[in-house]
């Protein structure tokens, strides 16, 4: 059905809510699949690989597998966006939860280095692969959803409650983490508890892939169906040869997201056991809040960028995250009691994230968003993401402020996009604009 201009200037009604509700459930279980990993690197180094492998090179090869589920990505999500672009947005959505869910489930039941040897982290890294190819899928599809279902004035407050269904995700793997190794000590959690969490993740995804059976087929996309309008060429050879501008601004906005949500919330509680000698249970409870308020964050943050433009959020959000990443890295090793309360207010201005997908669908037309948004985001997020714990582990090891200085220069970059990068006009969104049709 076309949206009218009054259509695109409603408030959320009843439907909204649902899909908004089911698309972020559904992607909260998925992200929890993709991310638990990290808050067991420690306790997976030391079953997958062997038990006289330095330290330094065990955590590299850890976090290199890790990396690979990111690399991964821009595959997955290239396929995945080829077929959404060209047969619907919806079959796609519901076929990467059961792509991940599967081998998040063997992951938990993998046996480990010294039960079959090499083929121990040969297996898992297998299996992260498959999940990364999943998740490079989930998150495009996700967004070019839940924001062609939202009229054009609600679309920034859709994705930012999107984006904090996703980060939920990374709060839900927070606190099964933190309960586990709170419940169990480090020898049963190396022993068979570390499991736990990735049977559960296998469960949460057969549960999302019944929750989409309930969604619609997008507005948009149906609008297009209906005119003929789909892309009649390659999707991704339209992306690259008529919307490359697009291309580079959606990947550096990428690579600041990257640097907010890899090094601030999935790596520094590992960081900061290492750097300032906090238990594993003090950092992930400190996690779930710093998590928490970037979960309410976000949904704040797309609301702003309604009122105001992504440009003006993206910008002013990026400086305060930076003040407050080395407020903590700074101030922890002086002040150990304010871990909670530093982490929390640097997990809330990283919410600055949810503001970023506004940016990304605005970027590219609707007969090749899906397409546009998967390429930029996957591919940067593969070279930024999938290298960021290496690298930001090596920096770790040469100065404790090295991941501060590592968010602080991707700051400089959101600020930079803030300014002069994210102008793109509501209207972007809309089939009717002029060049809407690739």
């Amino acid at each position: 059905m076309e949206q009218t201009v009054s259509d695109n200037a409603r408030p959320l009604n009843r439907g909204d809510a649902k899909t908004l509700v089911l698309s972020a459930l559904g992607g909260a279980l998925e992200f929890y699949d993709f991310i638990i990993y990290v808050f067991f690197a420690v306790v997976i180094g030391k079953l997958f690989f062997p038990a006289d492998m330095p330290d330094w090179l065990r955590q590299l090869q850890t976090y290199g597998i890790f990396a690979a589920g990111y690399l991964a990505r821009p595959l997955g999500g290239i396929v995945m966006a080829h077929f959404g672009d060209r047969f619907g947005r919806k079959r796609m959505f519901a076929l990467s939860v059961f792509l991940m869910a599967v081998p998040t489930l063997c992951i938990g039941l993998l046996p480990t280095y010294a039960a079959v040897g090499l083929w121990a982290p040969l297996a898992l890294l297998l299996l992260r692969v498959l999940q990364g190819a999943a998740i490079g899928g989930e998150i495009p599809g996700a967004w070019v959803f839940v924001a062609e279902h939202a009229p054009a004035n609600r679309t920034g407050l859709a994705v930012g409650m999107l984006t904090s269904g996703l980060t939920g995700g990374i709060l839900l793997g927070s606190l099964v983490a933190a309960g586990v190794t709170r419940h169990y000590g480090p020898e049963q959690v190396a022993a068979f508890a570390w499991r736990i969490p990735f049977i559960l993740g296998g469960i949460f995804g057969f549960v999302a892939v019944y929750l989409r059976r309930w969604l619609d087929e997008t507005p948009v996309f149906e609008e297009l169906r209906r005119r003929k309008a789909l892309s009649q060429e390659l999707p991704l050879k339209v992306v690259v040869s008529r919307h490359l501008g697009g291309v580079l601004r959606s990947m550096l906005v990428t690579w600041v997201l990257t640097a907010a949500i890899v090094v601030v919330i999935l790596m520094t509680p590992a960081l900061l056991q290492k750097l300032d000698g906090f238990t594993a249970a003090q950092t992930l409870t400190a996690n779930s809040v710093a998590t928490l308020m970037l979960t309410l964050g976000c949904i704040g943050a797309g609301a702003l960028a309604d009122r105001f433009g992504p440009g003006p959020v993206l910008g002013i959000g990026s400086v305060l995250l930076l003040l407050c990443t080395y407020a903590m890295y700074l101030g922890l090793g002086q002040n150990p009691g304010l871990l909670v309360p530093l982490y929390g207010l640097t997990g809330l201005c990283v919410a600055i994230v949810g503001v970023i997908p506004l940016v990304l669908v605005r970027n590219f037309p609707p007969a090749v968003r899906f397409s546009g948004i998967s390429f930029s985001y996957n591919v940067a997020y593969a070279v930024f993401g999938g290298f960021t714990p290496p690298l930001v582990a090596m920096l770790g090891k040469a100065s404790p402020l090295g991941p501060a200085h590592y968010v602080a220069a991707m700051c400089v970059i959101g600020l930079l996009m803030g300014l002069f990068g994210a102008r793109q006009p509501a209207s972007a969104l809309q089939v009717s604009q002029p060049g809407a049709v690739a």
